[in-house]
């Protein structure tokens, strides 16, 4: 028997949107998950996948792409398994789409490429490796504060036009140099215009060769967007399990992830949550994240952005995405609006590595300090707002100080936003940043301007910066005799004048 004729047909019966209805006759049905060819006549297939089904012969399906022009009667073929997407050596330096499909206008792929299904259990939670070794970044906020763990997962939540994508960028930027292993970008529900960006960076950058993007963008049907963080990952476990190769997974942004199965339950006519998601929101944020994990000493680092909608963090997707994480960098509206670049929250953010036994007794210790002297300013910044902080005691005065330097001295000028500020980006490592936050702690720098300390690397520089900034002052240290003539006013105009 012709293996063909196996396969079930059906044929569209109603089209919504990105919902199609398909009828199977004489057939079993295919499953849940499993994905269909929509075999239109005005171009390659539409590929969806079943979400439901209605009847003993009826199903209602998800179309991941455009369903512009399909039209009742189109035949359907079942795949018989859930949708597969090339795997391997041949996805690097390369752009594909939810489905495997090159985005970047380069050759196709082989047609002997690897292919793996996007739904997998996550492995057996005996298998899998606890995430103890330190991700060193070289942002000094982040390795202080909240160090991430190499095979754990990190978070930056933020609303919008904070710093989100500018971090992750920088956090890609910074792990070149350091990280031997493959990297893979998910872009999810992102503007084209980033997804060209990155691409563009990437290819100047010499990082494209180690690295897999994937892409569903703000564009595409809210299928496509749904689905892509799964493609990423399928190419990330290959790597891991068969490759037997570190991977650092890279997801922008996860929030349009949990907003896209949000429109599709709502398109499924499923009644709403609360805020209005999805019921099944913490199955499908538990299906994604549950994944990511290390097996057989072989680690899957994933870096997550997270849009905080209208600066909410009691959001439900935010708190379902940050039960999953090891490390929160929460980025805060009020630091980027005084210019505390990256505007990470030093009292916000957290990570389960901050403790003795990973990161070594003095570590621990001048974060925990740093955090003290932070809070501690915040508690009196009604006080100094009101009476001013001249008010203050003298030990509130002196920590006020302490406090402001730490803050301006964790800020730091990032590779990725050189362009448009002529600052050359710095890379500090964590003894240094220890070192600085040491001596700001131990009153070593108290008679220091808080200038000097904005958007440097090591203390040393801020040294530097303080030492230039009383220079000028030397050569005009020279005091006139009092019998020298006054010095005549520069006269000033008609305007200015009055004034004055």
């Amino acid at each position: 028997m012709d293996p063909m004729t196996r396969v079930p047909r059906g044929r569209v019966i109603a089209v919504r949107g990105a919902i199609v209805d398909v009828a199977f006759d004489n057939a079993a049905l295919p499953l849940i998950e499993e994905s269909l060819s929509i075999l239109s006549d005005q171009g390659p297939p539409i590929i969806a996948e079943v979400q439901a089904h209605l009847d003993e012969c009826t199903v209602r399906a998800l179309a991941l792409q455009s369903t512009n022009g399909l039209r009742r009667g189109t035949p359907v073929r079942a795949s018989g398994g859930p949708i597969l997407v090339p795997v391997g050596e041949a996805m690097l330096g390369r752009l594909i789409d939810v489905t495997g499909t090159p985005g970047d206008r380069g050759a196709p792929f082989p047609v002997d490429v690897p292919r793996r299904p996007i739904h997998r259990a996550p492995p057996p939670f005996a298998s899998q490796s606890a995430a103890t070794e330190i991700f060193w970044t070289g942002i000094k906020v982040i390795d202080l504060l909240t160090p991430l763990a190499q095979g754990g997962k990190a978070a930056t939540f933020g609303g919008a036009g904070v710093g989100k994508t500018v971090l992750v960028m920088e956090l890609i930027h910074a792990m070149v140099e350091r990280y031997k292993g493959i990297s893979v970008f998910a872009g999810v529900g992102e503007r084209s215009r980033e997804g060209h960006e990155m691409l563009l960076d990437m290819r100047g950058s010499g990082v494209l060769p180690r690295t897999v993007l994937v892409y569903g963008q703000m564009n595409e049907p809210p299928g496509a967007r749904w689905r892509v963080p799964l493609t990423a990952l399928t190419v990330a476990e290959y790597f891991r399990d068969e490759r037997r190769q570190n991977v650092l997974l890279l997801m922008d942004n996860v929030f349009r992830f949990v907003q896209a199965g949000a429109e599709v339950s709502g398109l499924l006519g499923r009644l709403p949550s609360r805020v209005g998601y999805q019921p099944t929101l913490a199955s499908e944020v538990a299906a994604l994240e549950e994944r990511i994990v290390s097996v057989g000493g072989v680690s899957v680092t994933a870096i997550e952005a997270v849009y905080v909608p209208a600066d909410d963090f009691t959001d439900p997707a935010v708190t379902t995405i940050a039960a999953h994480v090891d490390s929160m960098i929460v980025l805060s509206r009020s630091m980027a609006a005084e210019g505390m670049y990256p505007a990470i929250d030093p009292i916000a953010s957290s990570s389960i590595l901050l403790d003795p036994a990973f990161v070594g007794e003095e570590h621990a210790a001048v974060a925990i300090e740093v955090r003290k002297t932070i809070e501690h300013y915040r508690e009196l910044q009604d006080v100094i707002s009101l009476l001013g902080v001249e008010e203050l005691g003298v030990d509130d005065r002196r920590i006020v100080g302490r406090a402001r330097r730490i803050q301006r001295f964790l800020t730091q000028p990032f590779a990725v936003t050189e362009a448009f500020t002529g600052v050359p980006g710095r890379s500090v490592a964590v003894a240094d940043t220890i070192a600085g936050c040491k001596a700001i702690l131990a009153g070593d720098c108290d008679t220091w301007q808080e200038s000097s300390f904005y958007m440097v690397g090591t203390l040393g520089e801020a040294r530097a910066h303080e030492t230039a900034a009383a220079e000028p002052a030397t050569p005009n240290a020279s005091v006139q005799p009092a019998t020298a003539a006054p010095v005549p006013a520069k006269p000033q105009p008609a305007a200015e004048a009055a004034s004055s």
